[in-house]
């Protein structure tokens, strides 16, 4: 049995797979798989895969399921005590499973390493170093445009992004896998969130250095689709993981977080899409179930509150 699975979710990824692979195949650490899950892609990089790189493990999808039923597809198929995520449009450095599976050796209460992730066309910049989340509503990426020579430190994060981090797959067991109501975006955010609840902590790995071309499939920062799907499970997300009380409490800067949003996608041409995204999103958590909410876990709900007010006045998302 591998220590580290490598699950990459896949879905018209052509242009980038190879040097995704590829760079996984020079790293320093080796006791690891690859487990590519393909979300029924129409560009052949499925064909490529199986055909050019016959030791991965292939699994394809009859449709695209999204992110998050992808990797959890990947899980089905592996029993590696750690589960690193990868987007098919990264390259790492040789050194990049190393340095995330000696992090999270590191203390066993740590159930995410998030990577200093760099922007593919712009080395210069940094794509991010792990997620925050504020009492916006608002999830970012910590240090997204800055120089990427910076953030050199460990720091805890509130969560690490999917597109490359490694878990703890016994947390993982334990809070439940990727919500599959999320098809894509936040998904990495909520299962932060819940670890969050139970006590565990994401931290961040800056000698994990990865590239990322970024909207490599989607194509732009800014479409109807990820507006809508963002919006929706931004909503999701704050009724699924927060108790009734703590909405009450963050309800002003919620308020304000959404209407700021809004003004500016109206100002873009996007609005119909966000606040169609909000609807939906509602609707959603009738149907979804609520992350259970228990008394011993308090004082965690206490901390996570206190962060979120913090990162009110963090750098806000560019």
């Amino acid at each position: 049995m591998a220590e580290v699975s490598v699950i990459i979710p896949n879905y018209n990824g052509a242009d980038f797979i190879r040097d995704c692979i590829a760079s996984l195949k020079e790293q320093t650490f080796r006791d690891f798989e690859i487990i590519v899950v393909d979300n029924d892609s129409k560009d052949g990089s499925a064909d490529l895969v199986e055909r050019e790189y016959p030791e991965v493990r292939l699994k394809r999808l009859d449709q695209n399921y999204g992110f998050s039923r992808a990797v959890n597809e990947g899980l089905r198929m592996s029993s590696a005590p750690f589960t690193l995520l990868l987007n098919s449009d990264t390259k790492a450095d040789a050194d990049f499973v190393e340095a995330l599976h000696k992090t999270i050796l590191s203390d066993d209460r740590v159930f995410s390493v998030a990577s200093k992730m760099i922007q593919m066309k712009n080395p210069d910049r940094l794509d991010g170093a792990g997620d925050l989340y504020s009492a916006f509503g608002w999830a970012y990426a910590r240090g997204k445009g800055r120089k990427s020579e910076g953030y050199r430190k460990y720091a805890k994060v509130f969560s690490a992004c999917g597109g490359a981090a490694i878990y703890r797959r016994s947390i993982l067991d334990e809070i439940g896998w990727f919500d599959e109501y999320h098809f894509a975006y936040l998904e990495d955010t909520d299962i932060g969130y819940r670890a969050r609840i139970m006590g565990y902590k994401n931290v961040y790995c800056p000698d994990a250095v990865v590239y990322h071309v970024g909207s490599g499939v989607t194509g732009s920062r800014y479409n109807d689709f990820k507006i809508r799907i963002s919006a929706r499970n931004n909503m999701y997300l704050i009724m699924k993981n927060m108790p009734a009380l703590q909405i009450l409490i963050n309800l002003p800067f919620l308020f304000l977080g959404f209407a700021i949003k809004a003004c500016f996608f109206i100002l873009i041409g996007h609005g119909r899409a966000y606040l169609s995204g909000l609807k939906r999103g509602y609707i959603m958590c009738r149907d979804a179930r609520k992350f259970p909410y228990s008394s011993k876990n308090l004082g965690n709900y206490f901390r996570i509150q206190l962060e979120l007010w913090l990162n009110l006045f963090r750098r806000l998302p560019g």
